[in-house]
């Protein structure tokens, strides 16, 4: 059921036109126009429009909208008996008109389709062979074509408004996504750049004081490698929030580099990288999909598989980009994924991709990460 009121203008130009009509007949001294009963029963049903809108600014009930339904088509037959240019009947149209916007298409459809037959019996009953009458048969048809159109009036700014608040939720829950899913990236995000650093300063811390007694030296090194991925990951936020300032390219081969490169001194694990292919052409999503793939390679091959070298190979062509991590540690067990690779799985679905994780034959484990490249607007 429709929840909204009529359009407001309707009303007021039909009563002004009525209005004009039936002063010129009464001036004009066409019919037996009755101006004091006339002009007053037009100035109530304007009240009654006014009153009606101050008291239910955005929907009548239904109840009291029957009730003033009721009473402006009492006031309609009021004004036209007292109309000498009978262009009152015209006031009717607004018995289906308001009808539609409070109690549905069917009751207006029906309200209209009364209207029409009471005219028919109200022509009836002053001339039983109004059928033969060109004007009169005229004036009816002219009065359906009016209930038509502004029952189809009426549709149209029912849906209208409909489609307005319909937008309006749509646009409220597309907000709503869109920060779920940044809240995700960021969460991503920190689990990856921070979690990366934050376990290699672990283990090292864990190695300092397990040798802090027995090699002194090592303990001094594996601390001073610890400031080394501290300040690695300060550099990291400071990168990440000048990139969401500038928007400036990512470039995996360069992001890759860097990060393999980061590595070097951190408890003993070698990590090595070979890439090959062009980044141009291929979405920045997956690229960062990659990226990030990468380093949840390499901090589970530290945290969790105690590997000490990790291979990284990256390859784009002009069907997609594929990632591969192996490393030579205890291998993968199988529904042990993390918060981590649950973020990798989603950042891969969704730049189009799939994610595969194992253990490899000779031992250690081997994750596999391709995006096929999407075409281009």
């Amino acid at each position: 059921m429709p929840l909204s009121r009529p359009v407001p203008w309707v009303s007021p130009v039909l009563y002004g036109a009525v209005l004009v009509a039936g002063l010129y007949a009464w001036l004009a001294g066409l019919g037996d126009t009755q101006p004091v009963l006339f002009t007053g029963g037009l100035a109530a049903l304007a009240m009654l429009d006014l009153l009606e809108q101050r008291r239910y600014p955005d929907r009548t009930p239904p109840w009291p909208a029957a009730v003033l339904l009721g009473v402006r088509t009492a006031l309609f037959v009021a004004v036209a008996a007292v109309d000498g240019s009978e262009l009152s009947r015209a006031l009717f149209v607004l018995v289906p008109f308001t009808a539609y916007f409070a109690f549905g298409r069917t009751v207006a459809g029906a309200l209209a389709a009364a209207c029409a037959l009471l005219l028919v019996a109200a022509g009836a009953v002053a001339d039983p062979r109004w059928y033969a009458d060109v004007e009169q048969v005229s004036d009816l048809l002219m009065f359906g074509v009016g209930l038509v159109l502004t029952v189809t009036m009426a549709a149209v700014a029912v849906e209208e408004r409909r489609a307005r608040a319909d937008l309006a939720t749509s646009t409220a829950r597309v907000a709503e996504l869109s920060a779920t899913a940044e809240r995700n990236r960021v969460a991503r995000d920190i689990h990856d750049d921070l979690g990366h650093h934050l376990t290699a300063i672990v283990v090292l811390l864990e190695k300092a004081a397990a040798f802090r007694d027995r090699d002194p030296d090592a303990a001094d090194r594996a601390v001073l490698d610890s400031h080394d991925s501290a300040r690695r990951a300060l550099d990291d936020v400071r990168r990440s929030v000048r990139t969401l300032r500038e928007e400036r390219p990512f470039s995996l081969s360069e992001a890759l580099t860097d990060l393999v490169a980061g590595q070097a001194g951190d408890d003993g694990l070698a990590v090595d990288l070979e890439f090959a292919g062009e980044e141009s052409g291929h979405d920045a999503a997956a690229l960062r999909a990659l990226y990030r793939a990468a380093q949840e390679g390499i901090t589970n091959s530290r945290r969790h598989a105690h590997a000490t070298r990790v291979s990284v190979a990256a390859a784009l062509d002009a069907a997609g980009a594929t990632l591969v991590v192996c490393d030579d540690g205890r291998g993968f067990t199988p529904g042990r994924e993390g918060y981590g690779l649950l973020g990798m799985r989603e950042r891969v679905q969704a730049a189009g991709g799939r994610v595969d994780i194992g253990s490899a034959a000779g031992g250690g484990t081997v994750l596999t990460v391709s995006i096929p490249r999407r075409a281009g607007p």
